[in-house]
């Protein structure tokens, strides 16, 4: 394995390989699901329902990081929160422990849940994700992480931006603009997230956005905890609002009133709402520049590389900027 080729040796043999190695009796079927940051897999069983394997991308995460992330699944899971957690060794081959190693891949083994993209388009779902919510939060300040990282303005910030400078992503003509504006960009957000505002900080989902949650008659349940962190609870709020701003007050209030029937909301953190979204933009395109030399980036995001990519980043960074500044969100 090469940083370059992180996954050039997982061929579907290994794929198969390695779940038999944990236990299963695989019937040959392996059917690649949506992930880029990971590789994942649906793997039919012999006898029994298909599982669900992710493959962890080499060098992203100590193992304890990822056994942090396990455990964060299996606690939520033990108070019935619909959290599709991993299976754990002891069902499978009288060993302990949820994280398997095949020839250098680390990788988890997820039952099978299906379902579809939320709409969240009635407020009786939204009220149903918020309950949720509060519930996965109130269990995220029951305990902390050690091993996971912590949101960071920085991180998502100045140090993404400062990769994406570095690098010949972007017509000469854009670049210095673009550095100039987010500079703006940045110290705005710096001096409005500045420590959180004073938040409470807890374990959270960390990217909570509508393709991590799956819908069936049974309502939602949460999948993929691979961004598990220590944040403010309004990370895992605002990525679930869209549209304008009345149809986001709309969904906000929704959302908070499932929510806090399990723990209450400081709505002082309604004003981090925009810093945060300025902060995915800037780290979403230093993502897809870290990552472009997986060969599965190019044939993904092939828009990345070129110049019209890059104009209207700059157009929405602006249009971020004035709403980092205008009014904040209220209810």
């Amino acid at each position: 394995m090469t940083a370059d080729a992180p996954y050039s040796d997982l061929s579907p043999e290994t794929v198969l390989d390695a779940l038999e190695a944990a236990g299963h009796r695989c019937d040959g079927r392996v059917l690649a699901l949506n992930s880029y940051e990971n590789r994942v897999y649906q793997i039919g069983i012999e006898d029994a329902p298909p599982v669900v394997a992710k493959f962890y991308r080499p060098g992203r995460w100590a193992d304890a990081a990822i056994h942090e992330e396990h455990a964060f699944s299996h606690e939520l899971a033990a108070q019935e929160i619909p959290v599709v957690a991993p299976l754990s060794r002891e069902a499978q081959a009288g060993a302990s422990g949820s994280l398997f190693v095949h020839r250098g891949f680390r990788y988890a083994i997820f039952p099978r849940r299906g379902g579809r993209w939320p709409e969240l388009g009635t407020a009786t779902d939204r009220e149903w994700v918020g309950r949720f919510l509060g519930r996965i939060h109130g269990v995220g300040r029951a305990g902390r992480f050690v091993h996971r990282r912590q949101l960071s303005v920085a991180d998502l910030g100045r140090n993404a931006r400062d990769f994406v400078l570095g690098g010949d992503w972007m017509p000469d003509y854009l670049a210095t603009k673009y550095e100039d504006l987010t500079d703006s960009l940045l110290e705005e957000v710096e001096a409005q997230a500045d420590g959180w505002g004073g938040a409470r900080l807890g374990r959270i989902l960390g990217d909570c956005h509508r393709g991590n949650i799956l819908w069936t008659e049974l309502g939602p349940h949460f999948v993929d905890l691979d961004d598990c962190l220590t944040g403010p609870a309004i990370q895992d709020i605002w990525m679930l609002l869209a549209g304008s701003q009345q149809e986001m007050r709309t969904e906000l209030t929704d959302l908070l009133k499932g929510y806090e029937q399990f723990l209450p909301f400081d709505r002082g953190e309604l004003a981090l709402i925009e810093p945060l979204r300025a902060l995915r933009m800037i780290h979403y395109s230093a993502w897809l520049a870290r990552r472009w030399d997986d060969p599965a980036f190019p044939r993904a995001f092939p828009w990345f590389a070129e110049p019209r990519y890059w104009e209207e980043h700059y157009r929405a960074l602006e249009d971020q900027l004035a709403a980092v500044m205008g009014p904040r969100l209220e209810l």
